[in-house]
Order: structure tokens, then C-alpha cells, then sequence
């Protein structure tokens, strides 16, 4: 031992690796870009939380984000069972894609509650069902999320409908556009969920380096134009009014004190007791008279003119017989199949309700007229 440290504990001890070293070409952010990704990921999470709360009817609770980098064998690591990839691309305003990774377990809860269900019926396997229902819903968490960054960067921010996807990364990735994204090293940000009492795991997003700093210099160029743009001038003071003057005397000079040197008293000049007192407007002749309003006839009551509704005995409306209603959940609609019987609110006997442009006017009987049915009113809506 020559008692000098090799490179390997130097960096042990000041906490730095090569990865975190390396320059822009070896796939690592400044730490700007980590920061300004860490930011942006944040406010779209946020706004992705509140719209998922208002989807499931549960509350949504999304941490901040932790921002560090992963390769396929890392994430092997972390997902030893198949997970679902959300694959999201931004399709105007940025150039780009990222993808969500969610726990299979996770996309079963959010899918039931989704289809009306108290998030427990998760047995069986994952279905397209929960994988469409699951892109539907990051369809709208990811859309508001576009809608934050449109106002973050000031410009239009679209993305296109998300694919979902059962990948297990132990397994070659059949999806092409996946396992393109994952060839390198690339950047994770990872954020814990909790969804009531049901969920409480994580939600992942990947960034590839280009995307990222794409974000990044968006993100700093808006910046760096608002702080560049000029200050608004600030308006010229006003000028000071002056003393008004009679325009017939020419400007006299400041008035003089003048010493009384018997009594030691200052008296003032009688043109300054004159200036100091207040200028009267003068007075003009104003012509005026009281309003005149024409009288009222009461001998005509508006009630009782004719009004001519003859023009619009002509317009079409919708006249419609409802026979009754109910209320069913996604669930019991996606089961419907022929002879599927729906019970109504309505009594068997009891009057149905007629409809005008979707106004209730009437009840009525149901009869029939030779081959077709009618209705036999019975009741005038008032």
C-alpha cells in the first residue's frame, strides 16, 4: 500500500460516479436539464393526478418526481413481472415520445373502478379491455398534461392517442417502437401513486436524452426571450400645471417681501395677496328646462294585443313518446347481448310521457291504429 486512494474510492467518497461525470455525448443531462425535466414532469403529473381523480371518483395522490437514468436490465430488475407500457408521442408543438409504465396490478384497479367497480375484481388476466380502458384513461391524464405544457411553453402541445401494452422485459420486446426506445441508457422518472386505499405503487415515465433536452431547451429559450423582451417605457411625467393667469396682463414678477423697519414685521406685497386667491371660473348662462316624457295610454294593455303566431305554425318539432328509463353502468351495457331484458321506472298501466323537442307537454295511452301504435292524451302538462 502506498497509502494513495485510486480513482474508483475517490469517487465512492465525493458520491460521484462515471456515469454522472460523462459529458452530453455520453447520454447524461447537465444539471440543468435534470432539473428542468424534474420541473416539467412534476406539473404534468399534477395536472394528470386531478384529471385521473375526477375519471375514477377516487382520490389520486401523485409525489414529486425523482429523476435519475435506467437501462433495459435495470428495468428488468425492478419489473420482474409483465408490466404495462403506455407509449405516448407528441405529435405538434414538440418532437418527440416518452413512455408510462404502470404494474399489471395497478391497470386491473383503475380499469374496475373505470367500469363503475369498487377496484377488488382483479382476478384473471389482463385482457384488451383493461388495455384499452387503461389508454383511455392516460388518453385524458396525458391531454391535460399537454394542456400544462402548452402553457408552460406558450405554444400548442398535441399528442397522439396512447397504445398500451403487456411487455415483460425478461422476454424479447416484440413491439418494435419499444424496443427501440430502450436500446440505450435512458432517463427514468419515477413517481409514487396512491388511489385511495387501493393503490399505493408506482407510475414510471421514460424520457429518451434527445426528447429531453428538446424539453429543456424550450423550456429555457421562453425563458430567456421573456427576460430579454424590453421593459415598457414609462409613460413622460406630466408637466406641472401652472398658476392660471388672466390672458390680458403679461406674467408679473415673484412679489417682494417689504420690511416695516419701525415695527420688524414682514407685510406682505398686495399683487401676492391678490395671486393667492382661488380663480374663479366664470359663470355662463345654462338653458334649462325639465324632461318631458310622453304619457302612458292606459286604455291599451300589451296582454291584449294580437300577437301573430302565424308565423311559426310552419316550424317542425319533434314530438316523442317515452315509454320509460333506466340507469345502467359500462358493465352491464358491455354485457347486453339479444334478449337481454331492461326494467324501466315505469308501471305497467301507467301513462307514458309525451315529449316536444325534449320538453315534457303531455301523458298519454298507448293504442293501436291498425298496424302502428298511438297515443290517446290524457293529460295537458300546465
Amino acid at each position: 500500500m502506498d497509502g494513495m486512494l485510486s480513482q474508483e474510492e475517490i469517487d465512492a467518497l465525493t458520491g460521484d460516479s462515471p456515469a454522472d461525470t460523462a459529458g452530453a455525448d455520453g447520454g447524461v443531462l447537465s444539471d440543468a436539464e435534470r432539473d428542468a425535466v424534474g420541473e416539467i414532469a412534476n406539473i404534468n403529473m399534477g395536472t394528470a393526478a386531478t384529471t385521473l381523480s375526477t375519471l375514477l371518483n377516487n382520490k389520486v395522490t401523485i409525489t414529486t418526481p425523482r429523476v435519475s437514468y435506467v437501462t433495459i436490465n435495470e428495468l428488468s430488475q425492478q419489473y420482474d413481472r409483465p408490466c404495462v407500457f403506455i407509449h405516448i408521442s407528441y405529435i405538434e408543438g414538440i418532437d418527440g415520445n416518452n413512455v408510462l409504465i404502470l404494474k399489471e396490478s395497478d391497470v386491473k384497479i383503475i380499469t374496475d373502478l373505470m367500469m363503475g367497480g369498487d377496484g377488488t375484481n382483479i382476478d384473471g388476466e389482463l385482457t384488451e379491455l383493461h388495455l384499452s380502458a387503461i389508454s383511455e384513461a392516460m388518453n385524458q391524464m396525458m391531454g391535460s398534461a399537454a394542456t400544462s405544457l402548452s402553457s408552460m411553453l406558450e405554444k400548442k402541445v398535441d399528442i397522439s392517442p396512447p397504445t398500451a401494452s403487456l411487455v415483460d422485459l425478461n422476454d424479447t420486446i416484440e413491439d418494435t417502437m419499444i424496443s427501440n426506445f430502450l436500446e440505450d441508457q435512458i432517463i427514468q422518472v419515477a413517481f409514487d401513486m396512491k388511489i385511495g386505499d387501493l393503490v399505493d405503487s408506482q407510475i414510471m415515465q421514460l424520457y429518451p436524452f434527445d426528447f429531453a433536452r428538446e424539453l429543456y431547451n424550450r423550456f429555457i429559450g421562453d425563458k430567456e426571450n421573456e427576460a430579454a423582451a424590453p421593459a415598457p417605457e414609462a409613460a413622460a411625467p406630466a408637466p406641472a400645471q401652472q398658476p392660471a393667469m388672466d390672458m390680458g396682463t403679461a406674467p408679473q414678477a415673484a412679489p417682494q417681501m417689504q420690511m416695516q423697519p419701525q415695527m420688524g414685521v414682514p407685510q406682505m406685497d398686495p399683487n401676492m395677496m391678490q395671486m393667492q386667491q382661488p380663480y374663479m371660473m366664470p359663470v355662463q348662462n345654462v338653458n334649462v328646462q325639465p324632461a318631458q316624457f310622453q304619457p302612458f295610454n292606459a286604455g291599451i294593455s300589451p296582454l291584449l294585443q294580437q300577437e301573430n303566431i302565424d308565423l311559426i305554425m310552419d316550424v317542425p318539432l319533434e314530438v316523442t313518446v317515452e315509454l320509460g328509463r333506466s340507469n345502467k353502468s359500462i358493465k352491464e351495457i358491455l354485457d347486453f347481448a339479444p334478449g337481454t331484458i331492461i326494467e324501466l321506472n315505469k308501471l305497467a298501466g301507467e301513462p307514458v310521457d309525451v315529449l316536444v323537442n325534449g320538453k315534457f307537454v303531455a301523458k298519454g295511452e298507448v293504442v293501436v291504429i291498425e298496424e302502428n301504435f298511438g297515443i290517446r292524451l290524457v293529460e295537458i302538462a300546465k
